[in-house]
């Protein structure tokens, strides 16, 4: 019996030096001991901490989950750029780039101007994610992201941050033209410093000002095909920039306790929810006002302004619906 047991930890001494000899040590070989007491309960060995060869049992799963360490954190470096909202920003900038021009855009421009807009979009998010990181510990919306589960340090943010906004600039400088790069750099400006830094802190009115910066991707994407930005591009920034105000707000109301608890000085907390209702309300019909405006100027064919007056009147249903049929908002 002795010799069938030397036999086993022996055979998994093997298969434990195989491991270590295909993986290196290295900041994921070296933490493998953590990962095994985690896995299997097993307590880390004193001979590995001082650099030789544990013998421990094998666990399978153990090179699985060191193998897959690096995709986790390129995840959380993901997160950091809050790709969704990114999507909806290179959506916007899209639909500007076809706008701009009477046939197809230039695929050139298409593909790096949409590059360049996301990196920066990206680089924005994550500075955001670094200031906010104490208010996104506070929320339920944001507690998990990765800064304030400690998953990432704030200098790696930083760092992470100005790679991708500096690589997305130069890209936009280089292959599609430099107003276009100018322009998204007022933009990271607006929402980084002006709208995450000075305003969202200090005034109700901060989503309207700031919303300013969240309105400018389809002149980007404007900007990008044909390197300036006409009246008509202008035009997709105002409807963007009345939007931006109602939905926010809706959010609000939703969350109004969780914007109290961080002190910030969100409307439906500095003027309580029937103002915040009201607002919403009086800017969902100015929305619907300026989707015209469009059609009234024969950029869009003559059956946007049904498509239009439907979907925004779908809207304003939806916000009755939502904050007046919900007394608990």
């Amino acid at each position: 019996m002795a010799s069938v047991t030397r036999a086993k930890t022996s055979l998994s001494s093997i298969r434990w030096v195989t491991l270590s000899c295909v993986i290196p040590r290295t900041p994921i070989s070296s933490a493998w001991p953590k990962i095994w007491n985690a896995c299997c309960g097993h307590r880390e060995s004193d001979e590995w901490s001082n650099g030789k060869i544990a013998a421990f049992p094998v666990c399978t799963s153990i090179p699985v989950t060191a193998l897959t360490l690096p995709q986790n954190r390129l995840r959380r470096f993901l997160a950091l750029t809050k790709p969704r909202v990114v999507s909806l920003i290179v959506f916007t900038a899209v639909i500007g780039m076809f706008l701009a021009v009477p046939g197809l855009p230039p695929i050139h421009a298409v593909v790096f101007g949409t590059l360049g807009i996301a990196l920066v979009a990206g680089a924005a998010a994550a500075i955001n994610c670094l200031v906010e990181q104490k208010i996104d510990a506070v929320m339920a919306r944001t507690r998990n992201r990765p800064l304030p589960r400690g998953e990432i340090s704030a200098r790696e943010t930083l760092l992470f941050a100005t790679a991708v906004g500096c690589a997305g600039l130069v890209i936009l400088w280089l292959e599609v033209n430099p107003l276009t790069m100018w322009l998204t750099l007022a933009t990271f400006v607006g929402y980084a410093v002006i709208y995450t830094v000075l305003l969202k802190p200090a005034t109700p009115q901060n989503i309207v000002i700031g919303g300013a910066s969240g309105a400018m991707p389809p002149v980007l994407g404007w900007a990008a095909v044909a390197n300036d930005v006409a009246p008509e591009a202008l035009i997709l920034f105002l409807i963007i920039f009345v939007w931006t105000p109602p939905h926010f707000w809706s959010l609000a109301l939703y969350r109004a306790k969780e914007y109290a608890k961080a002190e910030l000085p969100m409307l439906p907390v500095t003027h309580g929810p029937a103002y915040t209702r009201l607002q919403i309300t009086l800017y969902t019909v100015a929305l619907f006002a300026v989707t015209l405006m469009p059609f009234a100027i024969r950029m869009s064919f003559r059956y946007s302004i049904v498509y239009l007056a439907t979907l925004f009147s779908a809207l304003l249903i939806d916000h009755y619906i939502r904050t007046y049929g919900n007394d608990g908002l």
